[in-house]
């Protein structure tokens, strides 16, 4: 018997087996991905079609992502949709995110005293999950569960920076509401906006949601790489002397709270 070659012949064997279940998980994350906002399903054909795979094999793994109750049935002829289990641990991961990301909230506070927000992207909106309200007598405070246009706020800014053209377009549009004099209206120039956020990190709203309010913002990644945004809202008549400050502690902020996701990963 060669005993040196049985072992070999194990090794690749358990190579091989590795590299298929890592496979299978790769496939069964695209699938998932592929039924991302998609509330009313989609067919199996249709999901082997965006995920480039055989029908058969998107059917194998769909039945076993249906076993644990990731993707269930929705509608008679076939269709399967995210389900309750996926849905569960993504509102888990987002708790955890909010409890994580507090104390930077607090901390930026008190070093800017003014008060910071923290909101996740809904589609074309913001919507804030967390607030730290700052203790100027004079602030700006709203309310979490609020939500906010993406095109004229600074967080919302943010998140767009991070977006190619085509997808704002298909996002947001190419002509918004003109909610104060110095909203910006058209996408053109929106998107000159947005080079100049992507070149500094961050993002501001010059009294173009509400008149009176100014805001910078920066926008990073949670743990389900979900899209997340940090800023600061300040009355306008003390935010430019503030301003250079303001966008300093935000990118400092930002980079702490990233290497955190970093480690707990």
């Amino acid at each position: 018997m060669d005993i040196g070659r049985t072992g070999m012949e194990q090794s690749v064997s358990k190579a091989t087996s590795d590299k298929s279940q890592v496979q299978v998980i790769a496939r069964a994350a695209a699938i998932l991905r592929a039924l991302e906002d998609q509330a009313s399903g989609l067919s199996l054909g249709q999901i082997a079609q965006r995920v480039d795979l055989a029908r058969s094999t998107v059917q194998r793994i769909v039945a076993a992502l249906e076993a644990e109750k990731l993707v269930i049935a929705a509608s008679p002829n076939g269709r399967v949709r995210l389900g309750p289990t996926i849905l569960r641990l993504a509102a888990s991961v987002r708790t955890d995110f909010v409890s994580l990301a507090h104390p930077f909230l607090v901390k930026l506070s008190h070093e800017l005293r003014e008060t910071v927000d923290l909101a996740v992207v809904k589609r074309d909106h913001l919507v804030f999950v967390d607030q730290v309200i700052g203790p100027q007598r004079l602030r700006t405070v709203s309310a979490v569960g609020d939500s906010f246009p993406l095109y004229c706020t600074a967080n919302g800014k943010a998140y767009l920076a991070q977006l190619e053209r085509p997808v704002i377009e298909q996002l947001i549009g190419r002509t918004y509401e003109k909610r104060t004099p110095k909203t910006l209206t058209r996408l053109d120039d929106l998107l000159k906006d947005l080079d100049a956020v992507r070149k500094s990190g961050v993002a501001y709203d010059r009294e173009e949601h509400t008149l009176g309010i100014c805001a910078a913002g920066v926008a990073l990644r949670d743990a389900l790489g979900n899209y997340v945004a940090v800023s600061v809202p300040v009355p306008a008549q003390r935010f430019k002397e503030n301003q250079e400050p303001i966008a300093g502690r935000l990118l400092a902020t930002k980079r702490a709270l990233a290497d955190d996701l970093s480690a707990a990963e």
